[in-house]
């Protein structure tokens, strides 16, 4: 169990019987009278955010999250079908549940889903994924100008800016954290 006490942002509790995460948090020690914790909160089910005060003598039960390794399979419309790695169970996120990830999703990508009494609420990607480049303009040589990118887009239907020397067909690493160019990658 936490205390108010042990309230800080980003920590998962269980409000309601639904999980949800602290987005921002102040404490406040009036004059008189016992201190405060104001917070925002996030449901991490319904994405719907509420702010809200406790005191110093309320007590919270931790969200029973996990994250399990799961295969990305593949995506039917707005839906994303990911596969247990022991059990051969397969779960569907939506598309908000998955959110920018989609991006940078492939088959038999490796994931970790994010579970909440196993339902489940979100997936996290590796730090980097290698993608190929799907389409790309051709690069005039001799046109080199210090910090010239131009835009690509990958298999994923992503568009990102690469150095002029990335062709069509080719293999890049992209960062999924900020969704930018790392290196090109040879097969």
């Amino acid at each position: 169990m936490y205390t108010a006490s042990d309230l800080r942002k980003g920590l998962r509790i269980k409000l309601e019987g639904d999980p949800h995460i602290i987005v921002d948090f102040n404490f406040v020690k009036p004059g008189k009278g016992q201190a405060l914790y104001r917070c925002k909160l996030k449901n991490m089910l319904t994405g719907a955010q509420f702010d809200r005060t406790f005191r110093s003598v309320d007590v919270f039960e931790p969200a029973d999250l996990q994250e399990k390794k799961m295969q990305f399979l593949y995506r039917e419309e707005d839906k994303y079908c990911f596969m247990d790695n022991e059990t051969f169970e397969q779960v569907y996120l939506t598309e908000d549940q998955v959110g920018d990830m989609k991006n940078f999703l492939v088959e038999n990508l490796e994931t970790e889903v994010l579970l909440f009494e196993n339902r489940p609420l979100g997936v996290s990607l590796p730090n980097a994924v290698d993608l190929y480049v799907k389409v790309a303009e051709p690069w005039a040589k001799g046109d080199t100008v210090a910090g010239k990118t131009k835009p690509v887009t990958l298999e994923t239907g992503y568009v990102i800016q690469v150095p002029p020397f990335i062709e069509a067909g080719e293999k890049i690493r992209v960062d999924t954290r900020t969704g930018e160019y790392l290196t090109r990658v040879k097969d």
